[in-house]
């Protein structure tokens, strides 16, 4: 196998290579203004590890994978062009009034408490912008008024005027009848035909959203329109790149669907999130390879800490309506929780609750921590690191990044010490202390939320930050065994390599499955498997599109169902591809009441309200070679030499603590280590607290494991 895959973060790029039998994995900067430049830097320290040039490795290789949060950053940043919106009249202010709610989406639980004191989002499209056009499909999709050509010229022509740059063409009932949205982009490009300079992208909105629900699909569509521009031209120049090293196949772009595909059957939307997916998807190949059904992945970056679950029950958490920034969308996304917890998130003094805070601001990777010495002042969780003395100062990041105590110091001093009056030891704690506590809390309650025990969990712990701090966060929740995976510091690198080719194709179906006033079960399947062979018909021809033969697609049928008219929807698998008997039917019904059970409690069942399913989606993939990890098969319980001492201090433990530094190629399979402790990698840093020990497993995986109370 020969295959590259990438992760781009807020502060480092991410590189794991699989190159004849060798796996290796680079690390370097994120390079904000040219995602290209920090891509090949990584790609070329790994080609190095192998021994090739970077042309050798890109013309022989069978893929690149490419996880990005480009998307995200210009999303976050508000970057664009000026998006305008064709929409049905009467329904021009849809997006104005969020559901009347929406100025709460995207806010802390602090915030949300107090909704009057909120302030609403700025607007992605102003009102001037919103035009309505006289055309009307009725909620069954049959056309009730035609579209008035002359009318959609006229205000397309108003809307130009206003400065648009993209269209966003949003209809009511589209999902059902995409008629009228085809033939508004149809008038569109006679108006300005793509070969004119200056044309106009059209995003519509049945194609990135196959769910009803108007405010959310409209979103969905205004949010890829927003990140088209940016993303093809950040997308075209490393494609460019690729082409000048010698890589002749197309690029594979990760989606947050936890599958990828070709840059022609992707949209901006799918890419947001895509590189914590990865390595959630990292995650369920690492459960079923090491045997560890109940995993808890965290993931710890310079600039976020991510949240994910596998479960012993085969579960996978999807969001449907995920909140992006402070936008509803409607589309479905792998489930994760993200908070701003990480190497480079910045710590402050807050003087009205006389304690320090961590994040969710963050360094990034340029200017980055006050250590960097690249022009950061604020203090972070690297500086307080450095200063506790779990860091090398010459041999951090495998030595590319030369640190400074002297500079981590003054900032905790300036921003923290003076402040609060706390010393420069107690400060560094402190910021430490804080971060662990944010980090623990999100974990136990996204694990609690969804009706599991933390504790009957093993915490996977990965990122370039996260075996620093992993005892650290699982100490406060109670949980007593860590894993640090193979490849930890570019996991969810490796998780993009590991993916499979993938769309997801869904659409709005109210079909009752049992009627409780009638007391009958749905007898007519014809719209069930109609809507399934059409969906199947999309799926198969994305992936037809990107050179998959059809005897290589497989699918897989799910649906959305609930009680009558309650608003808590549940994912089924539907174990068949086509419905035939009412024996299908008693089937699904049953799958839908054991989940509901599982989810909300046995009794908590209503079948007396009726069952029925809003939503059908249909999942198309090909399967592709998986990268093998390998498990730990020995412990011999031996123990390493360090190479080193160093004074250390834990937020648990008064004063210096004398601390065993390790070099991580030292530590060989089976060996024990008992914290204090330090296994110094060149991209990553395991620290063991007093209290816990570790284990080295199998490709640099390690077990930590808690030994005293």
């Amino acid at each position: 196998m020969r295959r590259v895959s990438v992760d781009i973060g807020g502060t480092f790029t991410d590189c794991f290579l699989a190159f004849d039998g060798s796996y290796v994995e680079a690390k370097a900067l994120t390079t904000h203004n040219n995602l290209a430049s920090g891509f090949m830097d990584a790609l070329g320290n790994a080609c190095e590890q192998v021994g090739k040039d970077v042309e050798t490795v890109l013309s022989s290789v069978d893929a690149v994978r490419y996880a990005t949060t480009l998307g995200t950053n210009a999303l976050i940043e508000g970057t664009g062009p000026k998006v305008a919106i064709l929409t049905t009249a009467g329904y021009e202010s849809t997006v104005p009034l969020m559901r009347a709610r929406g100025y709460g989406d995207g806010l802390s639980e602090a915030e949300q408490a107090n909704l009057p004191a909120a302030n609403r989002p700025t607007p992605l499209v102003p009102v001037t912008r919103i035009v309505g056009i006289r055309e009307r499909v009725d909620y069954k999709g049959e056309a009730v008024l035609g579209i008035d050509e002359t009318d959609v010229r006229e205000q397309i022509r108003r809307l130009v005027d206003e400065g648009a740059q993209a269209f966003v063409v949003s209809l009511i009932n589209s999902v059902v009848n995409p008629a009228h949205e085809k033939e508004v982009e149809r008038i569109i490009l006679d108006e300005f035909p793509t070969h004119l300079l200056g044309s106009i992208p059209i995003i519509l909105g049945h194609r990135v959203a196959g769910r009803k629900g108007e405010y959310a699909r409209t979103m969905s569509a205004v949010i890829d329109a927003l990140l088209h521009d940016q993303m093809y031209h950040g997308m075209s120049s490393l494609e460019m790149a690729l082409r000048k090293a010698g890589y002749k196949q197309p690029m594979l772009l990760v989606h947050n669907t936890s599958g990828m595909a070709q840059m022609n059957s992707t949209t901006s939307l799918q890419t947001i999130h895509s590189g914590p997916v990865a390595g959630l998807e990292a995650t369920n190949y690492l459960s079923k390879a090491f045997d560890q059904p109940n995993l808890i992945a965290t993931d710890m970056g310079g600039t976020s800490f991510d949240i994910g679950l596998v479960t012993a029950d085969g579960v996978k958490f999807y969001d449907f309506n995920p909140i992006l920034h402070r936008w509803l969308v409607s589309t479905p996304m792998t489930y994760l929780h993200t908070l701003g917890a990480g190497g480079g998130s910045i710590a402050r003094f807050d003087r009205m609750w006389n304690a320090v805070e961590v994040g969710p601001g963050s360094a990034g990777s340029d200017p980055g921590p006050a250590c960097y010495g690249r022009g950061g002042t604020r203090p972070t969780t690297t500086d307080a690191n450095l200063v506790l003395g779990y860091l090398d100062e010459e041999n951090y990041a495998g030595g590319t990044i030369k640190l400074s105590r002297r500079r981590a110091e003054r900032a905790i001093q300036e921003h923290i010490c003076k402040p609060s009056g706390m010393d420069l030891i107690d400060a560094a704690k402190a910021i430490k202390r804080k971060v662990d506590h944010n980090m623990a809390q999100a974990i136990f309650k996204e694990v609690a939320v969804k009706g599991y025990n933390p504790k009957n969990f093993v915490l996977l712990s990965y990122g370039g930050g996260g075996p620093l701090h992993a005892c650290g966060y699982s100490d406060e929740i109670g949980i007593s065994r860590i894993l640090i995976p193979p490849f930890s510091c570019v996991f969810s690198a490796l998780g993009a390599g590991n993916m499979n080719q993938l769309h997801i194709h869904e659409t709005s179906l109210y079909m009752m499955l049992y009627d409780a006033n009638l007391r009958q079960v749905l007898s007519d399947f014809t719209e069930f498997n109609r809507t399934v062979v059409e969906l199947e018909a999309k799926g198969r021809e994305d992936l037809r599109r990107q050179g998959v033969p059809d005897d290589a697609i497989r699918a897989r049928v799910e649906v959305d169902m609930r009680y009558g008219n309650q608003l808590a929807q549940t994912g089924i698998v539907v174990p068949f591809r086509r419905m035939e008997t009412a024996a299908d039917v008693i089937t699904l019904l049953d799958l839908f009441s054991a989940n509901y059970a599982t989810r909300f409690g046995e009794g908590s069942q209503a079948p007396e309200a009726g069952v029925r399913i809003n939503v059908i989606r249909v999942v198309s993939y090909v399967e592709h070679e998986q990268l093998r990890l390998r498990p730990s098969e020995v412990r011999v319980g031996t123990k390493p030499v360090a190479r080193a001492q160093r004074e250390c201090h834990f937020p648990k433990v008064d004063g210096a603590v004398s601390t065993a530094v390790y070099d991580a190629s030292a530590v060989a399979e089976g060996m024990t280590i008992d914290g204090p402790a330090l296994v110094e990698s060149p991209r990553t840093t395991f620290l063991v607290d007093p209290g816990w020990r570790l284990t080295m497993g199998a490709m640099g995986s390690a077990w930590l494991e808690k030994i005293t109370k």
